[in-house]
């Protein structure tokens, strides 16, 4: 399989500009989002591979029903950059990640529309051990355009891996008290896995939408919007079960809620798997994004851990853990890294696990523990439009309008403003047309003010703070 370049003037071709987003490649199947461009991705990303030193590619799928077809066309044009193709199937994004590094695989690509909705489809991609983002997905629409591929004789093969998969998430489990628990797969592609997984768990389980079904019948795959949620508590509140489980489309996300039926955001679960992580490992860097609460920066610092605050998006976490050796990492979105005990990507499955192990060790309900963290008041997370071209300058301005005044704020990532009353953040989307706005305070008047702090900031740039 030497590697050659050949221009095949047929096959070039230009990806819509709107699917090379910041972390991954994604569109609407039939608008934007083809089996052509499937194949242009993989015979340029099998160019840049080649061009890397990689030859051995794994592939997997979600339960989308373009997905199988996507793959295929995907598969062809690996195959046709002379790299040994291992196909590993459905299954969730997660266990594509996992067979990259047991089948010692150079890349991985895994067919998925995440938690979008089902006319929604694209691909998560590996390079090595780390993610494939930011400039590399725009270099990739470039060499898809080009037509300048490396070619040569591949191999395909289908490898089974749900099997080892599901072993390894609970090969050092460590059981405590049993647990009733509820699971709600969404009919993703985590549906198999959730079963296989708890056929191996001790405790009562009752697990909800594991049958896999790319239109999502019960309800949106999105387990960080509560009305997504509303069967799962429901299941939760009649099995008097200790806690409840989500999981999103393709199983990189999840959702928890106590026995109460009350939503654990991602910075409230991230501040209790912070504990046994930071006792096992003093002063370890626990990584989180600026949206997260103050009370998670805080709590691991209590705890003796090294709380740090970066960039939204799970490519740039996990750049960010592997710079710092962090152990642990999580996002706002649900998105749960562990490299203490793991492999540094984001699991929902695991998580649910280590989530699990952590509960199921204290003498404490969860709803107990959620209510042991430090209360606050905050907004959700607000979107609202801004132009493409408009959304970076906007946060520019305000950035310079804070410097000329003294105030207090840190600039990794948009702006986070520190004032007496708590903070507001104000931050552009990498991946869509919209400002994004949160407030977190420790009583009502105080998120009054800040709201109309952000309002103030916002008034010089013409743009208009909804309602919220």
């Amino acid at each position: 399989m030497d590697q050659t370049v050949t221009v095949l003037a047929d096959e070039a071709h230009r990806l819509d500009p709107t699917t090379l987003r910041e972390y991954d490649v994604r569109g609407v199947v039939g608008k934007t989002l083809s089996e052509r461009d499937a194949r242009a991705i993989g015979r340029a990303f099998g160019t840049m591979l080649r061009e890397h030193g990689g030859r051995r590619i794994a592939v997997g799928y979600d339960g989308r029903l373009s997905s199988p077809a996507l793959e295929e066309a995907l598969v062809g044009g690996l195959s046709a950059c002379g790299l040994e193709v291992l196909r590993v199937g459905l299954g969730p994004t997660p266990m594509l990640y996992f067979a990259v590094h047991k089948l010692e695989a150079d890349a991985g690509i895994q067919v998925t529309g995440s938690h979008n909705p089902p006319d929604y489809n694209g691909f998560k991609i590996m390079l090595g051990r780390g993610p494939f983002y930011g400039e590399q997905i725009l270099k990739l629409g470039e060499v898809a355009a080009s037509g300048k591929f490396a070619a040569g004789e591949g191999r395909v093969e289908h490898r089974e891996v749900f099997e080892d998969y599901v072993a390894r998430l609970i090969a050092d489990f460590a059981p405590g008290r049993p647990l009733a628990i509820v699971w709600d797969a969404g009919n993703g592609a985590a549906g198999p896995a959730t079963v296989a997984l708890t056929e191996r768990l001790p405790g009562r389980h009752v697990l909800l939408n594991v049958e896999v079904d790319g239109r999502f019948p019960a309800h949106h795959p999105d387990p960080t919007v509560e009305k997504n949620l509303a069967q799962l508590q429901a299941a939760v509140a009649k099995e008097k079960a200790d806690l409840g489980i989500a999981f999103d489309g393709d199983g990189d996300r999840i959702g928890v809620i106590d026995g109460k039926g009350r939503v654990l955001w991602g910075d409230q679960l991230l501040a209790m798997l912070a504990r046994p992580v930071v006792q096992s490992l003093p002063k370890a860097v626990i990584i989180a994004d600026v949206k997260a609460s103050q009370i998670l920066f805080d709590e691991v610092a209590r705890i003796g851990g090294t709380p740090v605050m970066w960039k939204t998006g799970h490519s740039l976490i996990k750049a960010k853990m592997k710079e710092l050796d962090a152990p642990l990492a999580g996002e706002m979105s649900g998105h749960i890294f562990f490299a203490h005990r793991w492999y540094g990507f984001d699991d929902a499955l695991y998580a649910a696990v280590r989530f699990i192990e952590y509960v199921a060790g204290q003498d404490h309900s969860v709803a107990a523990l959620r209510d042991a963290l430090p209360q606050v008041v905050n907004t959700p997370e607000i979107r609202f439009p801004c132009a493409d071209t408009r959304k970076f300058a906007v946060v520019e301005e305000v950035v310079a309008r804070l410097k000329a005044a003294g105030a207090k704020f840190n600039d990794v990532d948009g702006v986070r403003v520190q004032t007496q009353d708590g903070w507001w953040l104000l931050r552009a989307s990498n991946t869509q047309d919209v400002l994004v706005a949160r407030c977190e305070s420790q009583d009502e008047a105080g998120l009054a003010r800040l709201k109309k702090a952000l309002a103030d900031a916002l008034t010089p740039s013409k743009v208009a703070l909804p309602e919220f």
